[in-house]
């Protein structure tokens, strides 16, 4: 178990503040959905009742989607496009997928290489680009969930407010959903361009994502 936590302690450690920080989110909303309901007139509810609610599952949603289109437009974005300086980009002029010997596929595997990398076919081809594959489903089904969340809490507040409720497809072109959505994607991409950008000038001993401390600004593709 020691090694087991010592070999996982990074996965392990943002998945326990995730839990934590998605149990903060169910406890705040729930607050500030009493208080609205309070103030229209409605009854309280509970943790678990709020969590069943389209408020909760649009907001989770929202976050969920943008986390992991930033991430799949990076994945994407670094095999062709490269940043002087950053060790969050590869090398300049080693853009682009890079030949089967590089990446160790097909006769190129070594011993211990995954088997669909050995394989040939559609096997090889799947799991070549299976890191943006699953990013992309998951972004795409967490955008999905987060527009039927969001026109179900949307038109709550539409009948609330005696006014007729809005279809999905309405509601996915109008001016909430992607206020909401956009909001959230701006953010997003700042964040990336702001890593990529000062770990070019800026360092931090000891992590993968920073450069060694006493190498120049202009070294590029070099990892502590």
């Amino acid at each position: 178990m020691k090694r087991f936590l010592r070999e996982n302690s990074l996965s392990l450690f943002f998945l326990l503040i995730f839990a934590l920080a998605l149990v903060g989110q169910a406890f705040a909303g729930r607050a500030q959905f009493n208080d609205r309901q309070l103030v229209d007139g409605g009854q309280p509810v509970s943790v678990v009742e709020y969590v069943a609610t389209s408020d909760f599952a649009v907001d989770v949603a929202e976050n969920w989607q943008s986390e992991y289109l930033q991430f799949l437009l990076f994945v994407l974005a670094t095999v062709w496009l490269v940043q002087r300086g950053s060790p969050e980009s590869k090398k300049i002029g080693e853009e682009g997928g890079r030949s089967d010997k590089e990446q160790f596929v097909g006769p190129h595997a070594r011993e211990g290489s995954p088997s669909w990398a050995a394989a040939g076919g559609w096997r090889r081809a799947v799991f070549s680009s299976s890191l943006s594959w699953v990013m992309g489903t998951v972004f795409a089904l967490s955008w999905l969930a987060q527009s039927v969340a969001g026109v179900a809490a949307n038109n709550a507040e539409r009948l609330a407010e005696l006014r007729d409720p809005q279809s999905w497809g309405s509601y996915v072109v109008g001016a909430e959903f992607w206020s909401r959505t956009l909001q959230n994607w701006q953010s997003e991409f700042l964040a990336v361009a702001s890593m990529v950008v000062l770990s070019i000038y800026l360092r931090q001993r000891g992590s993968p994502e920073s450069k060694p401390v006493g190498v120049p600004h202009d070294t590029t593709g070099v990892e502590s």
